[in-house]
């Protein structure tokens, strides 16, 4: 049976693992990190730094064993200066000289991003693909939230879990450097 809780500070480690698992063959995390050396150490500084705001990150576990796991930011949230910066040396050690990439994943996601404030799901991830953790992991927090929801799908598979749950494809973003494509998806 999957059990779900909010993530504490103290799980970030556990958060990054079970993100790292996930997308280990993700389009776009191969993009960025061909190699899957950093995999960890990137999304250790994401659930750290850059997603992590306190009550808004989850973890799913089967057995007391972590399975899931997602990072959602806050309607209006933003990473602060000081979180910006000292995310800085994590992010470079986890990227090395891939930082190009990563740049232009930013700013394009930002660029694309609606008008207005709404949910935004930064991650999620299952460790066992297709026994629900996705699912699960989406509907607890959708569950709990009001307003609308954004995404950015970095694998077309994941689509349709995504429109089960009232979310809609508005736009595709190719990204740079023979990138590979990601598609923009909202719920009201």
């Amino acid at each position: 049976m999957i059990e779900l809780r909010t993530a504490a500070r103290r799980d970030r480690r556990t958060v990054a693992h079970v993100l790292a698992v996930s997308f280990a063959h993700d389009p776009v995390v191969r993009w960025l990190l061909p190699s899957g050396r950093g995999d960890e150490a990137m999304f250790l500084a994401l659930a750290r730094y850059s997603h992590y705001v306190a009550g808004c990150s989850d973890i799913a576990e089967i057995d007391g064993r972590p399975v899931g796991a997602s990072l959602w930011d806050p309607p209006g949230h933003k990473q602060s200066t000081a979180r910006y910066i000292a995310s800085g040396p994590s992010l470079l050690r986890a990227m090395r000289h891939r930082i190009r990439q990563a740049n232009a994943l930013e700013t394009a996601f930002h660029k694309n991003r609606p008008e207005g404030t709404f949910w935004y799901l930064a991650l999620v991830g299952a460790v066992e693909p297709g026994k629900g953790i996705g699912t699960a992991l989406l509907q607890h927090r959708l569950d709990t939230i009001t307003g609308p929801a954004y995404l950015e799908s970095s694998n077309e598979a994941n689509i349709p879990l995504y429109e089960r749950f009232g979310f809609e494809v508005t736009g595709e973003i190719h990204l740079p450097f023979n990138g590979p494509t990601c598609w923009k998806m909202y719920r009201d």
